[in-house]
């Protein structure tokens, strides 16, 4: 058997030994603590109360939110105002500051914010006064945020569904009027949107896909400024395609409907060099389309 080195005892013990000196030398600073606020290496910080503070007075935030939207801060206006909503939840000065909230964040700039409070507004609030201005405020928020017609149209579809509601809920409201134009305004984008890709199509001879755009141009926004040259494109891409009695209802409708416009007579001149002319078929999807509208 291999004796231990008289050192091997001292070796083991001496971590024992240290970590007892440590203890004792922290119990010896703590007992001069009355508590632990000595070991925070940031010591000399305020203390925590566990008292609680009254609410503020709900006049009080709203006065306060007025104030910083009068100094043209609206984005710490609409934080004062949801304020109101914290403190006050499910109450009447909720609901008014959350409308204020709501327009606020429009006023910043913070239309994605300004959509949501208005939604939640509108779900809570359905019968509200208020409720149509928190829809138009939603559907601004949107229109505002409308790209051109080269990038994706969801703002512009998200904008013409909530104006419409608008207009179909709220038919006398004071917004009912401008939200009418907005449609048209917003309907004339999408239309443009369809216009775009279907001449992208024509311009690579693929017919089909260009005519089933510029079928949407006519079924969706036949009222637009872009149903002329939709008739027109269709004359074109029919004739391509050897559909000639759609070419021909497409240059007939668009005569009948626009019979000065240059689209006509571009698209009487391309019947002609194919030895044909414009003769509407009434039974065409097209000429349904104008009739529906009382544009046929």
């Amino acid at each position: 058997m291999i004796a231990a080195h008289p050192t091997d005892s001292v070796s083991r013990q001496a971590p024992v030994a240290l970590k007892l000196l440590v203890a004792l030398a922290l119990a010896g600073s703590l007992a001069g603590c009355s508590t632990l606020e000595s070991l925070n290496p940031f010591g000399g910080g305020e203390k925590y109360e566990t008292k609680l503070l009254p609410d503020e007075p709900a006049d009080q935030i709203y006065d306060q939110g007025l104030a910083r939207l009068s100094k043209g801060d609206a984005e710490g206006a609409a934080k004062k105002f949801a304020d109101l909503d914290k403190q006050y939840p499910f109450s009447q000065h909720s609901r008014r500051g959350m409308i204020m909230t709501t327009y606020a964040q429009y006023q910043a700039g913070q239309y994605d914010d300004a959509i949501a409070t208005a939604g939640r507004y509108v779900s809570l609030y359905p019968s509200s006064p208020d409720a149509a201005y928190a829809t138009y405020l939603a559907a601004m928020s949107h229109y505002n945020q409308v790209p051109d017609i080269s990038r994706d149209q969801d703002r512009s579809e998200k904008a013409l569904q909530l104006f419409t509601s608008l207009v179909q809920k709220w038919p006398k409201s004071e917004y009912a009027e401008d939200a009418k134009y907005k449609i048209n305004v917003v309907r004339d984008q999408l239309a443009g949107k369809e216009m775009s890709v279907g001449r992208y199509y024509l311009g690579r001879k693929n017919f089909t896909a260009a005519v089933n755009r510029f079928r949407d141009v006519i079924g969706k926004y036949q009222t637009t400024r872009h149903s002329e040259e939709a008739l027109y494109r269709l004359t074109e891409a029919y004739l391509a395609l050897g559909i000639v009695n759609e070419a021909q209802t497409a240059a007939a409708v668009l005569g009948h409907n626009f019979p000065d416009s240059q689209w006509y007579k571009d698209a009487y001149s391309l019947l002609k060099t194919g030895g044909t002319e414009p003769s509407e078929d009434q039974s065409s999807w097209i000429s349904k389309a104008f009739r529906k509208v009382g544009l046929g």
